[in-house]
């Protein structure tokens, strides 16, 4: 908290300050949609009134004193206000720059001392922020950013940059993209919001919409025990509110460059014996974005206009790996705007129109790339991407539209209703995606010299044609006050649709192999004198499928007494899952989920909390399970010995071996919905557990602790196994002979498990309940019970910014353990949500339990600014972490069902997760400095910035590849043979670079 001046006597300076710092409990102030913030507060003079007026916009709220000295007033847009103490129509005190941030209560309350002597005086005025350092109103656990700290601080310009600050955040695994995992979970498990919207990735949760990063008022991120109007995540939550228009016109032109000539060189990567995979040496890029804002009212006081818009090209070429050698370089552009209406219709209604868009076109120029002479070579051909460039995980592009209506009916009702639409579309235009003459070429022999290679591709699976994903949804809630308790009540829904699918680019790979047994093919007979063998393998899906999601929650906080509040909430969660054909396959309903907290101000200032929240969170089935779970795919695998290789990389002189296997019983029949899932199938939830503290030492400095608990207590994965049913079969008499089993069933893991199974092959289904025992193998391997547990402990110092300086520091000790990451497994950078390879048998599951791909034990994070002078401000920000556990996939010395090197296995013999040890620690310092030159003008609207990302260029190894085997037996010895690929690095930290920016502000 900061108070910067005081009128009248120094006598009054005493009081004013007992004032601004009693900060007392007096109400609850959570009760807020996810896009406003509250005021709240006590006042002792009696038959007084309070007066709120937002110091942008003009929009006020006159609040009555209830008889008990209480105020409040919710759902209050986002930004700074003036908060005046009135009586008789005469101000007696006010507050100016009062700061409401999303989703949290800011309380001024007028003391007797204050208002009862003021009233033989004119007013008493304060000005400055009244900020406090404890929000005695909180349960959950956030943090949020304002525009002017997203400015300050030396962060790149994106949203998971900046939740990366918030404890318990890590970076997702790289092959996601540019993905944050919350609190052990897995980064497909978060939600996204832009102006209360859901912008969430609709096909497989990972990512989101994003917009231009100057429009970003506030960044709230949510790590845990938020209130039952959040759900559908058991990750964490990120909740952007936009910058909006005001009376005084304003705008802004900028521009940021990262060059290449200042950016360090990426590591090249090696084999672990030394040997050259990838350089990396000339993998660079620079990029230049032009930012521009306007913003004004267009009727004073009324309705006002905001606009901005970030445009954004970056070019640069890569070198692929030796195994495919070629060389790609490419020009992206990135366009993104974001544009607002708002329109104060009076003081008790609101109307709030926003549309953004986020776009992002790649050109690339694909070359073969000669590594004996260090050079590109021969042109292949062109790839040219609209809106799926960044990575799997980015959800890049999209129009999203988003009306929202606030209605202050009286001083204890308010009314919001908010509507949203959003449509992305994938388009590829790649010149051998589909040319049956450039396949997808892999060799995994072991030491046969110099390794064949294709023609060169680029993404090795592409989408098909008409991607696109679309989502629309609508909620409704209102919040009324009654005595000391402020309810809460709401409902919303939101579709989404995706249509998507996946081809071997190429139409079909080659996968070269030593010749020999595969374990679960007896068929494949290599001849003896064959030292190779080749795998064919078609893969292709397709299909457009929805998911359907409902809540209703209601929740309230009750003031029990000054000094403690709890807060009740219940959510009620409804999902429905459609496949290709709009059939259901998958619909759970009553999915509730309490959420339980209370909180102690310990000496009723305001200056020490006590917390402690319980709360479930439920997750529904991603879209993506339809595209090959529910809807018609083909994956088939064929081998061949041969004789001979092309120049395009293909076999020569084919000689089939044994008969085409379908995999996963995908065989481009779409299955009948009710063979799909189990019945009456639980949803995924989490429950959480959070105790904790914080205490003010000052007005500016502050500190506190939390112990969190979370335990993942149901699941969904599929299993691809159908000995169970034989099992259960041969124990109930029932002829199965004809029967249809489908390849992979979804199911709660480590769970009994209901099936209907056409045991006819002619649509005759008959209930299956399978116990835990019937999963069992029959050399009795059984799936362990699910298991995924995440604790931590988190300190924090924090100092306030007083006009000098900022500064905060985050340690967190944590330990995310377990069988199963989730719905996601990075252990391999599996991009199937929900659907991974773990639970598809018990025997892939016999050794998983350990430390899980997201845990960081320590992690160390501080960031700050600093205001040297009027014109010269410096920033840093320092991020330390543990490394992330290392493991051995290999071989299982049976392997009934066929899965190669999937298993936690080595040498045949068991090698438990996370007993390779770990990987190195991690650490990066950031800094920037900021210089507005005063001879620019007295508001100084020009800045010139430097930022440096890793300062010293540290480069360690993120993660490497886990799987130590290759999947045929060495034919000598008999025993598994190593995968050379085992421990290469797959990402490093990003090497050193700088950005240069310049920005000018103006008022028209």
């Amino acid at each position: 908290m900061s108070i910067q001046k005081y009128t009248r006597t120094p006598s009054w300076r005493h009081t004013a300050l007992a004032a601004a710092l009693s900060l007392n409990f007096a109400d609850a102030a959570m009760a807020q949609s996810n896009a406003s913030g509250a005021i709240f507060g006590r006042v002792t003079e009696p038959g007084s009134h309070v007066k709120i007026q937002n110091l942008d916009t003009g929009f006020s709220r006159d609040i009555s004193v209830e008889a008990d000295g209480r105020y409040r007033a919710g759902s209050l847009p986002v930004g700074r206000y003036k908060v005046t103490l009135q009586k008789n129509g005469n101000a007696i005190e006010s507050r100016d720059n009062v700061q409401v941030n999303v989703g949290s209560g800011t309380d001024v309350s007028f003391t007797v001392a204050t208002a009862g002597q003021a009233k033989n005086l004119e007013s008493i005025h304060v000005t400055g922020t009244v900020l406090p350092a404890i929000d005695v109103s909180a349960v959950d656990s956030r943090t949020v950013l304002t525009s002017e700290q997203l400015q300050k601080l030396p962060l790149a310009r994106n949203v998971t940059a900046a939740a990366l600050l918030a404890p318990g955040v890590i970076s997702g695994d790289s092959r996601y993209g540019n993905v944050a995992s919350f609190g052990g979970s897995s980064a497909s498990e978060n939600q996204y919001y832009i102006n209360g919207y859901a912008v969430t990735n609709a096909l497989t949760g990972l990512g989101f919409t994003s917009l231009p990063y100057d429009a970003i008022d506030q960044q709230q991120i949510y790590t845990g025990g938020y209130g039952a109007e959040y759900g559908r995540s058991t990750g964490g939550v990120i909740n952007v509110v936009t910058k909006r228009g005001g009376n005084r016109w304003k705008s802004g032109v900028g521009t940021y460059v990262i060059p290449q000539y200042l950016r360090d060189s990426p590591r090249s990567i090696y084999y672990t014996d030394g040997r050259l995979y990838q350089s990396r040496g000339d993998n660079k890029s620079s990029s230049t974005q032009y930012t521009g804002y306007v913003s004004g009212p267009l009727i004073k006081d009324k309705l006002f206009f905001y606009a901005a818009g970030d445009f954004t090209g970056t070019s640069g070429k890569t070198v692929e790996p030796i195994t495919t050698p070629q060389q790609v370089s490419y020009d992206s552009k990135a366009t993104k705007w974001l544009a607002k209406i708002d329109w104060n219709i009076s003081d008790n209604h609101l109307i709030e129109l926003t549309g953004l868009s986020d776009k992002t076109s790649v050109d690339s120029q694909v070359y073969k790339y000669d590594y004996a002479v260090g050079r590109a070579t021969d042109y292949l051909g062109s790839d040219k991407t609209k809106n799926f460039d960044s990575g799997p995980g980015s959800a890049p592009g999209g129009d999203v539209y988003i009306g929202k209506y606030t209605g202050y009916l009286t001083d204890d009702l308010t009314v919001n209703a908010l509507y949203g639409t959003s449509k992305t579309e994938h388009v590829r235009n790649l010149a051998y995606a589909s040319d049956p003459n450039c396949p997808w070429i892999l060799d995994a022999r072991d030491g046969a010299g110099r390794p064949i290679v294709g023609c060169g591709l680029v993404n090795r699976t592409v989408l098909g044609k008409g991607a696109q994903d679309k989502t629309s949804g609508w909620r409704l809630d209102a919040e009324y006050k009654l005595g000391s308790h402020s309810l809460r009540a709401g409902l919303d829904t939101q579709t989404l649709q995706s249509t998507a699918g996946n081809e071997y680019e190429g139409g079909y790979r080659w996968i070269y192999k030593d010749a020999g047994e595969i374990r679960g093919r007896p068929d494949i007979v290599p001849p003896p004198d064959a030292l190779y063998m080749v795998e064919k393998r078609l893969f292709k899906t397709g299909a457009t499928v929805k998911v359907v999601q409902a809540a209703q929650f209601i929740e309230d906080h009750w003031q029990i007494s000054d000094r403690w509040m709890a807060y009740l909430g219940l959510r009620n969660e409804q999902f429905k899952n459609l496949n290709g054909a709009g059939q259901v396959y998958v619909k759970q309903r009553h999915q509730l989920a309490p959420r339980l907290g209370v909180t102690w101000d310990v000496f009723g200032d305001s200056s020490f909390k006590l917390y402690a929240n319980a709360g479930r969170y439920h997750l529904a089935v991603p879209s993506n399970v339809a595209i090959r779970g529910a809807s018609a795919s083909t994956y088939y695998s064929e081998y061949y010995a041969y004789n001979g290789v092309a120049a395009n990389g293909e076999p020569l002189n084919l000689a089939p071996l044994g008969s085409r296997f379908y995999l996963n019983g995908e065989d481009g029949v779409t299955p009948d919905p009710r063979s799909v899932a189990a019945q009456n199938l639980k949803a995924y939830y989490q429950d959480e557990y959070i105790l904790g503290f914080d205490k003010a030492i000052n007005s500016n400095w502050s500190f506190g602790a939390k112990a969190t608990v979370r335990k993942l207590k149901s699941s969904i994965d599929d299993f691809c196994d159908d000995r169970p049913f034989k099992k259960y079969a041969d124990r109930n008499g029932i002829d199965i002979s004809n029967a249809r089993i489908a390849g992979c069933y979804l199911f709660n893991p480590g769970q009994s498990n209901e099936f209907l199974v056409d045991i006819s092959g002619k649509g005759n289904y008959v209930p299956f309940k399978l116990t835990k025992d019937d999963f069992t193998t029959p050399n009795g391997v059984a799936f362990p019970d699910l298991k995924r547990k995440y604790y931590a402990l988190n300190m924090y110092l924090e100092h306030q910014f007083d006009q000098r300086w900022y500064g905060r520091v985050d340690y967190t000790f944590s330990r995310s353990y377990g069988n199963s990451e989730g719905q996601l497994k990075s252990d391999i950078g599996q991009l199937d949500p929900s659907v991974t390879q773990d639970w598809d048998a018990p025997e892939i599951m016999q050794y998983t339990n350990g430390p899980l791909p997201n845990d960081r034990t320590h992690q160390l994070k501080a960031f700050g600014y600093f205001q040297a002078t009027p014109e010269w401000l410096f920033g840093a920000n320092l991020a330390v972490a543990s490394g992330r556990p290392k493991n051995c996939i290999g071989l299982d010395p049976v392997d009934s069902i066929g899965y190669g090197a999937s298993y936690f296995e080595c040498n045949f013999k068991p090698s438990p997760r996370g007993s390779k040890g770990r990987l190195p620690w991690t650490w990066s310092v950031d800094m920037n400095a900021e210089y507005r030159p005063r001879w620019a003008g007295n508001e100084q609207p020009l800045a010139f910035t430097l930022g440096v990302f890793n300062l010293f260029s540290k480069k360690q190894v993120l993660s490497v590849i886990e799987v130590g085997e290759n999947s045929a037996l060495n034919p000598k010895t008999g025993l598994p043979s190593q995968n050379i690929d085992y421990l290469r690095p797959v990402a490093f930290q990003t090497p050193r670079y700088f950005q240069l920016g310049a920005r000018y502000d103006f008022s028209l």
